[in-house]
């Protein structure tokens, strides 16, 4: 298995370390992979988009999208929405600015802000928060809300999409370990300081696979496998395969599940 490199086997997306700067290096890593593997992300993001568009009241001109990544949602963002005048984007890997940049065409400015959300400083008077696939790689979502709260304008939207408890439960099955998922409810209660909510829901999607190997492969392109350190050995990763095989092949496939909840809520009134 020398092919796959030093970093393939350092896989378990479930390691309960929040590690950013690791996080921060992996996902770098997969900057050139990230587009045509992220599947479920381009799901996610529509359909987060297409809730927004239904429940929100104004066309927001300051727009600030979290975790911008490759800048697929960010690009959909500025088509959805005509009045944006100004568009900040975020992401842990600076690398990503020029990335996402260059994919927008739009007459609105474009300031790219890198660095951990939970850190750095935020514009004021924000129409509009949006985040997709994100959130769960964050370590304090109870105080990130205070934080974006306190930067929105009155009645401004937050819309994000984070997954849920059942989120690579493959994964989770077999090696045991997990990440600190939130519950669908969880979030409601952690909202409800600073938002109402106005539109929620959760869902299930299955990616299929034809060996275990393509699984981790996925996840390694995905910038998912950010989490655990640990050098696999090869019989640890031919154990994995054998156990995936025998616990999830369906009829033609192996299946690997994610699990996205969507929310869309409002800033309360002071």
């Amino acid at each position: 298995m020398a092919f796959l490199g030093q970093n393939y086997y350092s896989l378990n997306p479930y390691f309960m370390d929040l590690n950013k700067k690791r996080i921060k290096q992996r996902f770098a890593g997969a900057a050139e992979t990230y587009d045509a593997q992220a599947v479920i992300q381009h799901k996610v993001a529509d359909r987060l988009l297409a809730m927004l568009a239904q429940k929100i009241t104004l066309q927001p001109e300051r727009i600030l999208e979290i975790g911008c990544c490759t800048g697929l949602l960010t690009q959909r963002l500025a088509k959805r929405f005509s009045n944006i005048k100004t568009l900040y984007v975020n992401d842990l890997v600076p690398e990503f600015g020029p990335i996402v940049i260059k994919r927008l065409d739009g007459n609105f400015d474009v300031k790219f802000i890198a660095g951990d959300i939970e850190k750095t400083v935020l514009p004021n008077n924000l129409d509009l928060v949006i985040s997709s696939s994100t959130f769960h790689w964050l370590g304090d979502l109870s105080t990130l809300f205070t934080k974006l709260a306190a930067h929105m304008a009155p009645e401004g939207t937050l819309a994000f999409s984070i997954y849920g408890r059942d989120n690579l439960l493959e994964l989770k099955d077999i090696t045991g370990i997990g990440l600190k998922y939130f519950g669908f409810e969880d979030l409601q209660e952690q909202l409800g300081e600073h938002f109402d909510i106005v539109s929620l829901r959760e869902e299930h999607i299955t990616l299929d696979f034809k060996e275990p190997l393509d699984v981790l492969y996925h996840l390694r392109e995905t910038g998912v496998n950010s989490l655990d350190s640990t050098v696999w050995n090869k019989s640890r990763l031919k154990d994995f395969c054998k156990r995936y095989r025998a616990r999830f092949a369906g009829q033609d496939s192996l299946k690997l599940t994610y699990h996205p909840m969507y929310y869309i809520a409002r800033k309360r009134p002071s």
